[in-house]
């Protein structure tokens, strides 16, 4: 007679769900460390001003307001400098993404002379720290007319996200096989034509998860627009927040608020395209 099986239990063994529930709980110990300046941030946005200093601090929310953020939001630059902000990060996105994705698809399907040290070039580039470049960057742009105006933060944001969206996309690229292009062209499409209907689409997760981290860095760069933006109109909220530190003390509820709404449209970006940074990252890493 056959011996009916049993299922494998859902838990597991005793000797398994110990180290699972250790490595559990060292996550949670590692995601509090790293949340909980984000929860003091938000948190004391929404205090009144008379809690926020209180000694000892009370870690959990009592009497909430919403004064610090109409403080804000109410100052005289905060609505030019969030529409700087928005044009450098989506200028950058966008720019870097359409010449980075044709660059990244010459590298991944043709060989061409040089191709090796294009790529050496690339990773050079990134290695080079953008404080370093600072004093040349904005000499060459006060000799073109470029200095005091976004479009030379973006152009010069590009020279440094191009490698790596390059880089990034190459990757994503050379993981989808080359035979969808050869059936496409045999069906009638030339080499334009299939790259937009079989490798682009394809190429979605990528663009995401590449355009996140574009994002992330154009929005949040300081020293850059610092030297760059001399007019108050024109600064970016990265600039902005150092407006609540003055003479006579630093307000703290509306530099949290701030700092709040600042982080809010990149959190609101990547919890809508959060799903897509997953898939894209994990066929970029299939291959190099």
């Amino acid at each position: 007679m056959s011996r009916t099986r049993r299922p494998p239990s859902r838990g597991g063994s005793p000797a398994r769900r110990g180290p699972r529930l250790r490595y559990d709980l060292l996550g949670l110990c590692v995601a509090a460390v790293a949340g909980f300046p984000v929860f003091w941030m938000v948190f004391t946005a929404f205090r009144p001003a008379s809690q926020i200093l209180r000694t000892p601090p009370d870690f959990w929310p009592g009497k909430l307001t919403l004064d610090n953020f109409g403080r804000a939001m109410g100052t005289e630059t905060f609505w030019a400098n969030a529409r700087s902000s928005a044009l450098i990060g989506v200028g950058t996105v966008v720019v870097s993404l359409v010449i980075g994705t044709l660059a990244a698809f010459a590298l991944a399907r043709f060989r061409f002379a040089g191709r090796k040290a294009f790529v050496l070039v690339i990773l050079g580039i990134q290695m080079i720290p953008l404080a370093a470049l600072i004093i040349p960057v904005y000499l060459l742009l006060n000799e073109a007319g470029l200095t005091d105006t976004l479009s030379g933060v973006i152009l010069t944001y590009l020279v440094f996200m191009l490698p790596f969206t390059i880089w990034m996309l190459r990757g994503f690229i050379a993981a989808v096989p080359v035979e969808l292009e050869e059936a496409a062209m045999v069906d009638g499409c030339g080499r334009l034509g299939a790259f937009r209907r079989i490798v682009l689409p394809l190429l979605a997760p990528g663009l995401v998860a590449t355009s996140v981290f574009a994002m992330v860095q154009a929005w949040n760069e300081y020293v850059l627009v610092y030297v760059l933006l001399s007019s108050p109109d024109k600064q970016t909220l990265s600039i902005w927040l150092v407006s609540f530190q003055t003479g006579f003390g630093t307000d703290y509820g509306g530099l949290m608020a701030g700092a709040t709404l600042t982080a809010l449209p990149v959190v609101v970006f990547f919890l809508v395209v959060q799903r897509r940074i997953a898939a894209g990252l994990a066929s970029g890493a299939v291959r190099g």
